[in-house]
Order: structure tokens, then sequence, then C-alpha cells
């Protein structure tokens, strides 16, 4: 479905001619009306995904559009049951969530709008109540796990079973992010200014924070064993006690080697990637290239500078010509 992210105005085309699954061009033809939210939803998440992996080895890239799987847009990747793939489902199930929401607040839909629960109450001896637009999660959630967890549970093949419990959970913990990250906003009222009353809403929080957010859970995330009992359970037998929660993130396979290119997996390798070469994270050179070292060259950059408006009526400038060194891995 994340394939939808790169058509236009995917309304023109109606439910038929997007890449959806059966079930999802179902759903998607009883309610054409969520097909903009739909749209940003996957656009969201594949945003943050990059913003998030943009410095790391794999850089959560998609797949060329005339690449012949470019509908999956993340590839091999999304079935491969590694960490990477775990994140990618929390993401764009969080980004589901996050839109079909912003849009019932916005008063776009006619079957959900704020969360009529807080409406009322508060506490007046804290000198506050309820009041404004809270943010109605309910329905996005709700549309989130019938519009993915679906299509999910048709995946066969010999780790099918594993990979589809894999899926769903990570599907549920992005949605969960979501929800762990509601805010609480006021407003102050009284004689000039003083907060003598304070309205109050709840409000979902930024996507970038819920990116964050997941971000942290991947670089957390437990391996969990592809032999399937009635639930998920660690693969480390020493830890198998502990449960794993709702909001963690997991994993069956372990992550490929990205450093290499490997075609058949559609991994690009770090050859000719940008790096850092004064940092010590996942961006500096020494990290991104694997050890293979890498080459420096300097790029001259031309342009505008020490604008002055000259009466009149036209504006002066000069050019002024900066060298940067650019190091890209070998």
């Amino acid at each position: 479905w994340l394939g939808i992210a790169s058509f236009g105005v995917p309304e023109k085309l109606g439910c038929a001619g997007l890449p959806l699954s059966g079930r999802q061009k179902e759903l998607c033809k009883r309610k054409p009306h969520l097909l903009p939210s739909i749209r940003e939803g996957a656009r969201l998440g594949i945003q943050e995904c990059r913003s998030q992996f943009r410095h790391e080895r794999w850089d959560c890239l998609l797949l060329p559009p005339d690449s012949a799987a470019a509908f999956s847009v993340f590839g091999a990747e999304l079935s491969s049951g590694t960490k990477e793939t775990a994140f990618i489902y929390a993401v764009t199930a969080a980004g589901l969530v996050h839109s079909v929401t912003r849009s019932c607040s916005a008063g776009n839909m006619t079957e959900c709008s704020c969360d009529t629960n807080l409406q009322n109450g508060g506490s007046a001896t804290e000198g506050w109540h309820w009041g404004g637009c809270s943010d109605d999660i309910h329905y996005g959630m709700w549309f989130s796990r019938k519009f993915l967890d679906g299509p999910i549970k048709n995946i066969t093949g010999k780790d099918g079973n594993g990979l589809i419990s894999m899926n769903l959970h990570n599907n549920e913990a992005g949605r969960q992010a979501v929800a762990k990250l509601l805010s609480v906003d006021c407003r102050c009222h009284g004689v000039s200014g003083s907060c003598a009353v304070k309205t109050c809403w709840k409000t979902m929080s930024s996507f970038e924070k819920i990116g964050e957010y997941l971000k942290d859970k991947y670089e957390n995330s437990i391996q969990a064993s592809d032999r399937l009992k009635k639930k998920l359970r660690r693969k480390e037998k020493t830890q198998r006690k502990i449960p794993i929660r709702k909001e963690d993130l997991v994993y069956i396979n372990k992550s490929p080697n990205y450093c290499v290119e490997d075609r058949k997996l559609g991994i690009p390798g770090t050859q000719g990637r940008e790096c850092n070469r004064t940092s010590e994270g996942p961006d500096g050179c020494n990290l991104l290239c694997c050890g293979r070292g890498y080459n420096t060259h300097v790029v001259r950059h031309v342009e505008r500078c020490e604008c002055k408006f000259v009466w009149c009526c036209y504006v002066r400038c000069r050019r002024c010509e900066s060298m940067t060194d650019v190091h890209t891995c070998k």
C-alpha cells in the first residue's frame, strides 16, 4: 500500500487503480473519502523513516520508481523479518493513525471528529476544564488495524506464521507510540491573562517526535523466536520469562551486511555515500564506510552575497566563492 504515496491525486484513479490488496480495495471503496489520509499516512511513514536513518548504513532506501517491485517501495526489506522491517511496519502504521486522526480533528470526516469523552469535566480546584478539540485517536487506531492488519494475515511460506505475528506486533507497536505520546495543551483565561481558568485538550505529538521514539525502540528491539507457540517469545532462552511488551519492536532474523552491495537483496552498499570525517557517530566516515576508507574532493560553491538595495530600484550583489571538502566512502 505504501506505493500510494507516489500517486499525485489518488482520488482521481479510484480504488481499483491503486497498489492495494483485495481487502484494502474493498475498504477503500466503502470509505473513498479516506484516500487522501491513506496517502498522507504512507508519505509520513516513508519520510520519517528516511529522516531517522539518513546517516546510517541502512538509510531506509526506497526502490527506484521504474523498478519492477516499485509498488512495494521497500522491496525485499518488507519481508526479511529484520529490525529494519520492524521499524518500517511500526512507523507506517503510526503514520496512518496520525493522518486519519488529523483529518478527524480538522472536521474532514463525517464518521469521526474531536474526542467527545473530553468535552466536559476537569478539575475545578486546580482551575482547568476540558474544552477545545481533543484529538480522538480511537477512529485512527481502528482504521489502521482494519486497513493494515488484514492483508498481513495472507502471507504464506515457511516463515509465514512467525513473520505474520512479527509484522502484526510491530504494526500495533507503531500505533501504541502515537497513543503513548499524546500530550495535553492548555490555554489561559482570566483578567489580563491571569490564568484563573485553563481550557485543556489532548493533542498528538509531532510525527518527528513519534519517529524518534520508534527509532529508540528500534535500537532496543528484541529478537523473537521463529518457532511460534501461542504468542511471540524471546529467542534468548535465558530471557524467555521476560514478557514482550506491546510497545516493543520485535524481529526474527538478523540484519544483513549493509556495507557491501547485494543486488539479490536490493542492498546498494555504502560505497559513494557522503560521510562526516569528524563525527564519531553512525554518519562518521569510520563507521559508514565500514573501515574501507574514504575519498576527499573539493567542491566549489558560487552564490550571491552581500546584497544591497540601490535607490531606485534594483538590488546589487557580490559573487562569493567558497570551497568545501566532501568525503565519500570508498
